[in-house]
């Protein structure tokens, strides 16, 4: 059966000038390949260059100058994976793409899974989460950081697919929906699950990066997992209410145990306890203040509201009528 689907691609991307070319020419093949299966019935690649400092947005305009299945759009500087994804889901919404994927430029994530995600769209899904099978590719650190975090959130109520990373298929309204979250904070791949909309997961074995190095060093990552679990959850905020009351549990039952030990006048000097006590209380109210001030910065950046982004240059063919 053949669809008139129309297809776009999102490829967030900085300094990706190594892997462009390999890059726009699997992708273009791929769309060629659904337009000739009758998967769709047509497609466009959003290139979305956050930034970059080096070749990657000429790449950009030169193929889309010989390739009219691509546009690009260039922010004016680096403003995050996650706010150049949203522009390039903004762009996709203005063109009314009956379905978008969203993929990251270093092409890890396994195109050819397009046609399972594309057969659970028209099958009546309208998210389809593109989720790793397993992740032998990883460092060990980042497999253990990655494992805890998903754990962590699934602990605190988070609402995010295990091994899903920003790989999947929204329908058009299922992205006018996501398009109504207002929040500059951005954890997109818990958003989206939180519509809850009908959706399913395809599976797939992530690939080596075949050229370029990784734009998510352990800081950014770190930074993006703090993101995720306070835009989430309060589950924190209430980890600290209860931290107090133990403590003055247990700061209660060591005064009884000091006045006792006063009164039967078997006191001692010493320094040990008393040290480790300040050490620990010291440490707690640090470790409390570090949360409280996570959700008070991440609601001094909400309030500002401020643009997540500024074109600055966008390919003729990517202006939309």
């Amino acid at each position: 059966m053949a669809y008139d689907t129309q297809l776009a691609l999102v490829v967030p991307c900085n300094n990706e000038q190594e892997m462009l070319p390999t890059t726009i020419e699997q992708l273009t093949a791929a769309l060629l390949r659904l337009i000739e299966k009758g998967s769709i019935g047509n497609g466009r690649i959003i290139f979305v260059d956050d930034g970059s400092t080096d070749n990657s947005w000429n790449i950009i305009k030169q193929s889309a100058a010989n390739n009219r299945m691509i546009s690009g759009i260039k922010l004016s500087h680096n403003v995050g994976h996650q706010n150049a994804l949203w522009a390039g889901l903004e762009r996709a919404v203005a063109m009314q793409a009956d379905a978008t994927i969203s993929i990251d430029a270093d092409l890890q994530d396994d195109i050819s899974v397009i046609d399972e995600m594309l057969d659970a769209f028209h099958h009546g899904n309208d998210v389809v989460f593109g989720v790793r099978d397993n992740r032998q590719s990883d460092s060990f650190l980042k497999h253990f950081t990655a494992h805890s975090f998903y754990k962590f959130m699934a602990s605190i109520g988070g609402e995010i697919i295990y091994n899903h990373g920003d790989f999947r298929l929204m329908s058009l309204r299922a992205m006018r929906a996501l398009m109504q979250f207002p929040e500059r904070n951005m954890f997109v791949r818990g958003m989206v699950k939180s519509i809850g909309f009908p959706y399913t997961c395809v599976y797939y074995t992530r690939k080596e990066r075949m050229a370029g190095s990784s734009k998510y060093p352990l800081t950014k990552m770190l930074n993006f997992a703090f993101v995720g679990i306070t835009s989430f959850s309060l589950k924190p905020l209430r980890f600290i209410t209860f931290l107090g009351l133990a403590m003055l549990v247990v700061s209660t039952v060591l005064i009884i145990y000091g006045l006792y030990r006063h009164v039967t006048n078997s006191t001692i000097e010493g320094w040990t306890s008393l040290i480790i006590s300040l050490w620990f209380i010291g440490g707690a109210i640090l470790t409390c203040l570090g949360i409280i001030g996570e959700y008070i910065g991440r609601i001094y950046s909400e309030v500002k509201h401020r643009p997540r982004y500024f074109i600055e240059e966008q390919t003729s063919d990517s202006n939309l009528q």
